[in-house]
């Protein structure tokens, strides 16, 4: 038996509400890496029926995979919902994966914030080197004193402390109350060819502008309602434009009432999911109204294809967006910045196939080509530091 064979990695993926989501590319990319390099490799995530077919696939090319039930819910009070004699349900299920594997390194990937603080101190006592990995963040988590501190603790013991954009790291520095001094910014890999080339759209008839926004169907996070606001502006019921909601989610209906109540219903089109290249091959514009985000690969996609990007300033999107050059930067969630920043792009409207192409370039020197491969090979090196040390 070689060494790597008998060297086990574990990805824990705490998100708990959808069968698949754009944070789960990143560790399941990398796993396939580190098994293609001979790491036996096992992952924790939460059971859905039926198994969405990106995990079935997982499983197909010798992932170990654990089900823990969906009602190890992560969504309320991160830091409460472990209590017990025993510690929680998901502590036990963490503590049992643990004893069963003895694995060498412990990812979690958290489509939030933090990971349960729970979770890492167990991986502290059991003497198990981990590393954190954040997908998310927003400015409505603030963990109370002594949860801060606990984290501080438990952090500062991470291998590395990863994060899709420097503005989520700066962000959970202000809600740990410290600074991190093994924190490391990675990206989200993509589901769309490199080199892919578009042609620019025609506009459609009588001149009509096609803007997409594409995520989940949930304002909490993606904003759809703040676009909607913004469009339903007397100044926009004049111009030609319409505009696509691609994805889907629990609040479709709620969406699709709002736009009935602002008189705009006419000129959205909920289009539920589609290929990236079907997508912007009749799109000009992606607009990411979010209210947080990590890094949306629905952004980086349409950067890659050669689209302008209207994008508020939250988490890592002015990290990728240079106002005016690759894109527009809305100030804050809201629809008074939105449409202000709609304005922008209106104004240059005649410009945007050339900030496309420049958003697109811009975007290639930015993102590695293979953010998996790039992920796996982080981890390596901490397991041969920790060898070496």
């Amino acid at each position: 038996m070689s060494a790597r064979s008998s060297t086990r990695i574990v990805f824990v993926s705490t998100p708990s509400t959808d069968p698949w989501a754009g944070s789960e590319e990143l560790w399941a990319r990398a796993a396939l890496d580190l098994m293609a390099e001979g790491f036996a490799v096992s992952a924790n995530v939460t059971e859905f029926s039926p198994l969405h077919p990106k995990l079935q696939e997982l499983r197909a090319r010798g992932l170990d995979l654990w089900l823990r039930p969906s009602w190890y819910s992560l969504r309320k009070h991160p830091w409460r919902w472990y209590r017990g004699r025993h510690g929680g349900p998901f502590l036990h299920e963490l503590r049992r994966l643990l004893d069963a594997r003895d694995p060498a390194l412990v990812v979690f990937s958290e489509g939030n914030a933090l990971p349960p603080i729970d979770l890492l101190e167990l991986c502290i006592a059991r003497g198990v080197p981990f590393c954190t990995l954040t997908q998310a963040n927003k400015e409505a988590v603030w963990y109370p004193d002594e949860i801060a501190k606990r984290y501080r603790r438990a952090l500062a013991a991470a291998r590395r402390c990863f994060f899709v954009s420097e503005g989520n790291r700066i962000l959970s520095e202000k809600q740990i109350g410290g600074e991190y001094g093994n924190a490391e910014v990675v990206r989200n890999p993509v589901n769309l060819d490199w080199d892919i080339a578009l042609p620019w759209p025609a506009l459609g008839p009588s001149g009509e502008w096609h803007f997409a926004s594409v995520g989940r169907l949930y304002p909490a996070a993606k904003g759809q309602d703040l676009l909607l606001e913004a469009l339903a502006a007397p100044v926009w019921r004049q111009r030609p434009w319409r505009l696509s909601l691609f994805g889907d989610g629990e609040t479709r209906y709620s969406l699709e009432w709002l736009a009935g109540k602002l008189g705009i219903a006419n000129r959205v089109v909920f289009a539920g999911f589609a290929a990236v290249p079907d997508i912007w091959t009749t799109n000009h514009l992606l607009v990411m109204p979010s209210r947080f985000e990590g890094l949306p690969l629905a952004m980086v996609e349409a950067m890659l294809c050669a689209r302008p990007v209207v994008a508020t300033d939250v988490a890592g999107h002015k990290e990728i967006i240079e106002e005016g050059v690759t894109g527009f930067l809305a100030d804050a969630p809201t629809a008074t910045s939105v449409a202000a920043a709609l304005e922008r792009f209106w104004a240059r409207r005649a410009d945007a196939e050339q900030i496309g192409k420049t958003a697109a370039r811009r975007i290639r020197q930015t993102i590695p080509r293979d953010p998996g491969r790039a992920f796996s090979s982080r981890l390596q090196e901490l397991l041969e530091q920790r060898r070496l040390a």
